[in-house]
């Protein structure tokens, strides 16, 4: 299945990040380089950019996508360690760093990938990195009932979370869950009917187990600390959520950098996100919004944050 992934909100992130030519700008879910390859396009010889991401599939198209450009280097790996990263490539600082947050449109499209719960037949897996051995799959049929409780209020909000819990704990003893179809007949007889219009009722189900099979929520808060510590004076970094706790966990850690760090030279550059946050109240960007996320979308949640 060819890699198709339509960048959001590209020209505020471009914008965003403020790119010198020669500078060294990181993407650190580069994806299929929608974002990335107007960034290299904005570099001269001397600038470098570093695309990393957990899905080796996903760098395959980036590859594709930037090779008539020379000066970039992609990494398989997880933003969450991006100190570790540019120390092995020998780098100390950069000018400015991406990081657009949650699944693809690739990875909800590809049936083999399981992480759609519009399509019956395909095998629960929701692996962003299929080289861990932990998936969906696993965790739906081995976690105890009340973790899957825990997880599914938690990372999916979701009002019935403990009927669906107690469901997939009732369903398993049976039969082994094995496709997001048997996944998504329990989640709908878990809610009650006249609760189930409001949207797919697997909807925030599916989203708590993709976000604990990739723990992308817990290392948040850091990742964006670590990413601040990362910049050279007067560097950026963009960040795109898609949903509160992403974003809940984005606002916690600038507004712990800002008060850590007032007293040194990225205090003027932290006041600068506090004056520079993009709405999204524009059309244009709001269609590009809703077909990223193929729902109704509120604009005022999704922001980028510059440092």
């Amino acid at each position: 299945m060819e890699f198709k992934h339509k960048p959001v909100l590209l020209k505020e992130c471009i914008e965003g990040l403020n790119i010198k030519s020669n500078g060294i700008y990181v993407d650190g879910t580069i994806g299929g380089a929608g974002h990335s390859l107007e960034i290299i396009k904005n570099l001269n010889e001397n600038g470098l950019l570093i695309g990393i991401d957990k899905d080796e599939e996903a760098l395959q198209a980036a590859k594709l996508k930037l090779s008539e450009f020379s000066n970039f280097k992609l990494i398989h790996g997880n933003h969450d360690e991006l100190k570790e990263i540019l120390e092995k490539e020998k780098i100390d600082k950069v000018d400015g760093i991406l990081l657009d947050l949650g699944v693809s449109s690739y990875q909800l499209d590809n049936k083999e990938r399981g992480f759609s719960y519009m399509d019956d037949e395909s095998e629960l897996d929701m692996r962003m990195d299929k080289t861990k051995d932990f998936s969906a799959k696993d965790l739906i049929n081995t976690y105890p009932e009340e973790k899957l409780y825990e997880i599914i209020d938690k990372y999916g909000e979701e009002r019935f979370a403990k009927r669906i819990a107690k469901n997939i704990c009732i369903s398993r003893k049976q039969k082994e869950i094995c496709t997001t179809g048997e996944l998504v007949d329990i989640i709908k007889k878990s809610i009650p009917e006249k609760f189930s219009h409001s949207g797919h009722p697997a909807k925030k189900t599916f989203q708590a187990i993709r976000i604990e099979v990739n723990n992308e929520i817990e290392p948040l808060y850091n990742t964006v600390m670590t990413s601040i510590n990362m910049l050279k004076p007067q560097g950026r970094l963009c960040v795109i959520t898609f949903h509160s706790l992403e974003d809940r966990a984005v606002k916690q850690a600038y507004t712990a950098a800002s008060r850590s760090l007032h007293m040194s030279e990225r205090f003027t550059i932290l006041r600068m996100w506090c004056s520079i946050t993009w709405k999204n109240n524009n059309k244009k960007a709001n269609n590009s919004i809703r077909r990223r996320t193929r729902r109704k979308f509120k604009s005022k949640k999704c922001k980028i944050k510059n440092i």
